[in-house]
């Protein structure tokens, strides 16, 4: 069984099927129909549902934390232990919620159907802000795409409804969903069984190692924003899954003098700060990671666990040299990342084994990191670069030069670096290190880009890495070239 809050009702689920998702359970089992289906890919926003979930601040003290989420690829499972919100919750007592007022007296709303998913974005906006940001604004609906109003409207409305917003009914009711939530944590694994179909939620890493021995053929669920692609996508049965999102040990970031450890069902919200506060660029390309509500669910662990060859954590962390932690049953073994990668979608991880943390490396000085992409918000990679030379008086003495949409894999550039490695760092040898990436890459023409294309942006990366390293003033990194 699990149980979550539907607003400030108590839910109690067990033969549900493992594959519905929170989108069709809103919809089909509870006939809220405000929450729409627009594209079930986590490209339009239409479904935004807002989660909370307790979560300790800065000061130790408890409080909800509120976050967008795309409803079409989240299941059901994974609200154990948490409240949902949907659009019908902001109503209250007949008057509209304060972020649906500035929605209307903005005039944010023509056809209407994508309005409660920018609504849901503007509530956990409003929930998470102390002032009108643009910066914030823009982040938070970067997610939302609308066909009608042009945003202005809308983006006129995230300034109203964060300014001097209101106390609304959540806000009244904090201390008391607090209990609530305490009352309902999870004790133990929890489960959704439909007979043919079932998923499990265990809450310690030693409990995740036996079921996935029992169950060798499950598939792991973290954030779901790729796996439940199969489900709404391809509609393919998954007859057992294991939700890892209830595994505290793996949703922490730990902060060493020499490396960050992260485990592998911590969000990519999450990540954020250490990664920013070590590696600027790391942190500038999260913004551009999907939309917030991806990186709101989607892990690290899962970008890694997919080995999509254009996923663009891979080959900034195989660059900064990271490693991995597997576990299975009681055994761990650490695996440098860049081993991970076998083939297009193959990787060395055995059966029943599973990405526990993932250890970044601190002090890389020269790391940079790129994203080509048609869009600057919400697209995947046409070509992902990342460069971490050490140079020691202006001599190259060690590079690290991976891509991602280069290839079947994330991969280093090994002809290229070894064009670098002892060479004089100038233009010459840049000039030498970009011919050698056609060694190293025979990429693949598709709707994102040509294979001519890619081996020219990625040989031009590295001319731009060379120019920012001599220039740094210069503040163009993690661009996007349409």
């Amino acid at each position: 069984m699990i149980q979550f809050l539907l607003n400030q009702e108590l839910r109690s689920e067990h033969a549900l099927d493992p594959n519905l998702t929170v989108l069709n359970y809103l919809r089909e089992h509870l006939g809220k129909s405000g929450t729409k289906e627009g594209c079930a890919s986590g490209d339009c926003g239409a479904c935004t549902v807002v989660v909370g979930e307790l979560h300790a601040d800065d000061q130790g003290r408890e409080q909800i934390r509120y976050r967008s989420l795309n409803s079409c690829l989240t299941f059901v499972s994974s609200l154990h232990g948490k409240q949902l919100i949907s659009v019908e919750d902001l109503k209250h007592q007949g008057e509209l919620h304060s972020v649906q007022k500035a929605m209307v007296e903005c005039h944010g709303s023509q056809c209407g159907f994508c309005t409660p998913g920018f609504v849901m974005s503007l509530f956990a906006l409003q929930k998470n802000s102390e002032a009108p940001d643009s910066h914030k604004a823009h982040e938070a609906l970067a997610g939302n795409l609308c066909r009608c109003t042009g945003y202005r409207p809308i983006l006129a409305a995230a300034e109203q409804a964060c300014c001097n917003k209101p106390q609304d009914q959540f806000d009244s009711r904090e201390a008391e969903t607090i209990a609530r939530l305490k009352a309902i944590a999870p004790t133990q694994t929890g489960e959704l069984n439909s007979g043919d179909k079932r998923c499990l939620v265990p809450l310690t890493v030693a409990d995740l190692a036996d079921l996935y021995d029992a169950y060798p053929q499950a598939r792991l669920l973290a954030g779901g924003t790729d796996l439940a692609l199969e489900v709404t996508q391809f509609h393919r049965v998954l007859p057992v899954m294991i939700y890892v999102g209830n595994i505290e040990e793996m949703k922490r970031v730990e902060t060493f003098q020499d490396r960050l450890e992260i485990g592998a069902a911590t969000s990519l919200s999450d990540c954020y700060t250490a990664l920013n506060k070590e590696y600027p660029d790391f942190g500038d390309l999260l913004h551009r990671f999907a939309s917030l509500q991806i990186r709101n669910q989607g892990t690290l662990g899962g970008n890694i666990g997919n080995a999509s060859p254009i996923g663009d954590s891979p080959p900034l962390l195989i660059a900064l040299g990271a490693h991995i932690v597997l576990c299975k049953g009681n055994t761990r073994r650490t695996l440098a990342l860049e081993d991970y990668f076998i083939d297009y979608r193959v990787t060395a991880r055995q059966d029943s084994e599973f990405i526990e943390k993932i250890i970044v490396p601190k002090g890389q000085k020269l790391f940079r990191a790129y994203k080509v992409s048609k869009r600057l918000d919400d697209d995947i990679s046409a070509v992902c670069a990342a460069f971490n030379l050490k140079v020691d008086n202006g001599v190259i003495s060690d590079a690290r030069v991976a891509f991602g949409g280069m290839a079947a894999t994330p991969k280093r550039a090994k002809h290229c670096e070894a064009v670098l490695t002892g060479a004089t760092w100038n233009s010459a040898t840049v000039e030498k290190a970009c011919a050698a990436l056609a060694e190293d890459f025979t990429p693949l023409s598709d709707f994102r880009a040509s294979k001519e294309y890619r081996l020219l942006s990625a040989q031009n990366l590295l001319r731009k890495y060379f120019i920012e390293l001599q220039t740094p003033h210069i503040e163009t990194r993690v661009t996007a070239y349409v």
